[in-house]
């Protein structure tokens, strides 16, 4: 899980969304997320594994490298399906570990975790039911079409 986690880039996006904010952000900020904090680690941890869920198979066709989940089941010697099912456990778990991070907020301030956690919402956008990431044609078109094109007016 810790290559898969580095591999999604997860914690240099968490970050690199820290820098629009002005001057709450300071050195202690960068070094707390670089010491890998179970709310950043849980996020990172949504994006691999919801995307191994959804995405395995079509990268499996196209000649991708070997996934996460594959390593899992060849190493635990099980079907994909008990793989899916511990990839979910594994969410569950990261949710869990980001859900307690934002109740007792001790290191940074709210703004900091908050960014985290709405990391960790848009994955239920990317990846709930299929790979909208990588097949944007369908649900994310019609988002980024509400959202850019037609938005609500205020």
């Amino acid at each position: 899980m810790r290559v898969s986690r580095t591999s999604c880039c997860y914690s240099l996006l968490i970050l690199a969304s820290y820098i629009g904010m002005g001057d709450k952000v300071t050195e202690n900020i960068f070094k707390w997320v670089t010491n890998e904090p179970k709310i950043v680690n849980g996020a990172a941890n949504i994006c691999r594994l919801m995307d191994e869920i959804v995405s395995t198979e079509f990268e499996q066709k196209r000649g991708h490298v070997c996934s996460l989940l594959d390593c899992y089941k060849k190493h635990h010697g099980m079907s994909r399906e008990a793989g899916i099912q511990e990839c979910q456990k594994g969410v569950a778990i990261a949710w869990k570990d980001i859900n307690r991070d934002c109740f007792r907020p001790t290191e940074v301030p709210m703004d900091f975790l908050t960014r985290a956690l709405n990391f960790s919402r848009f994955m239920d956008v990317f990846y709930t039911d299929k790979d909208n990431y990588t097949h944007a044609e369908g649900l994310m078109k019609t988002y980024i079409k509400d959202v850019m094109v037609d938005p609500i007016p205020i």
